[in-house]
């Protein structure tokens, strides 16, 4: 991650990381890491939203080691550091998977309404098609009119194509009208925004098994990526969505955003850790270029506070 990446991380996640160094900032030195600290450093866990399943993962293994003698103030931040990351690898952004031979790459993008899926799309489409690809946006949500006027209003100041039919029209014809015009233009990537209801495990999984149907009847092996979007701001809240539409379709990754207006940042770990797929970027602000691609390290880092004196 770039230098300027970083310091936006760090500074979005402020909230999660002051609530999470309170016990962290009293250990000093080599005083000894003793019951009342690690019960102390839970609350923050779990007030960060790390979730009860990682949090007492997290609790548990530091007490064996202070336990044996092997846990000072001192060595608290890099032991926590070592426990977070662990498990959390650092998955290929978007935009660093080739595009496949002879046809463009499509991502889904999911979630529900308000998780800011949109805006998400059109950061992703800016981003991408600063990077010099051609990029198509297909408005495949359409339950909510002003979702797709909001969507055609990025693709327009992104640069990149739109596709959309009217309100209430079938999302499966979208799709196909959309990847067979993508083909035809040799565009680069696909953004299909979809699935931004919750009703029923059932309806969601029929209605995104259709829409990849009709996406392979276009071009085989579609969709490269299925994409959730989260509000961070939601917490464990969100992690329970998350775990509705991992039933609901095959997940290739996870965007968290809002995390700067939260300091519920925790759940990022818990996601990863409870349903076993990769954060892949996480939005950190209202900009353009405020969709950062996840960087394990780093956001570790910016939760503990390490590393804050150079940023």
């Amino acid at each position: 991650m770039a230098l300027g990446g970083i310091k936006k991380l760090f500074r979005g996640l402020t909230r999660t990381r002051e609530s999470l160094t309170t016990s962290l900032q009293s250990l000093v030195g080599n005083r000894p890491v003793d019951e009342e600290t690690l019960e102390d450093l839970e609350v923050d866990l779990l007030t960060a939203d790390l979730g009860p399943v990682l949090t007492r993962e997290v609790i548990d293994e530091l007490r064996q080691r202070a336990g044996k003698g092997g846990l000072s103030g001192a060595d608290l931040r890099p032991a926590l550091k070592e426990l977070l990351l662990a498990g959390l690898g650092d998955p290929q952004p978007v935009d660093s998977v080739q595009r496949p031979a002879g046809r463009p790459r499509v991502v889904f993008v999911v979630g529900v309404n308000g998780s800011g899926k949109t805006t998400t799309i059109g950061k992703l489409a800016a981003r991408e098609a600063g990077a010099g690809r051609s990029v198509m946006v297909v408005a495949a949500d359409t339950f909510r009119a002003a979702a797709i006027e909001q969507l055609q209003r990025w693709a327009e100041r992104s640069g990149a194509d739109f596709i959309s039919q009217r309100e209430g029209a079938d999302p499966a014809s979208v799709v196909f009208d959309g990847l067979q015009a993508a083909r035809a233009r040799g565009t680069d990537l696909v953004l299909v925004d979809t699935a931004g209801r919750l009703h029923t495990k059932v309806h969601l999984m029929a209605e995104l098994e259709k829409l990849t149907r009709v996406a392979r009847k276009v071009m085989d092996g579609t969709p490269d990526e299925v994409l959730l979007v989260v509000d961070a701001t939601t917490g464990q809240n969100g992690l329970n969505q998350a775990k509705q539409f991992t039933q609901a379709a095959p997940l290739t990754g996870v965007v968290l955003t809002k995390l700067d207006g939260t300091a519920k940042g925790g759940v990022t770990l818990g996601i990863h850790r409870e349903l076993g797929v990769p954060v892949r970027m996480v939005g950190v602000g209202e900009g353009l270029d405020d969709l950062l691609d996840f960087d394990a390290e780093e956001f570790v880092d910016g939760l503990l506070g390490i590393g804050q004196e150079e940023r």
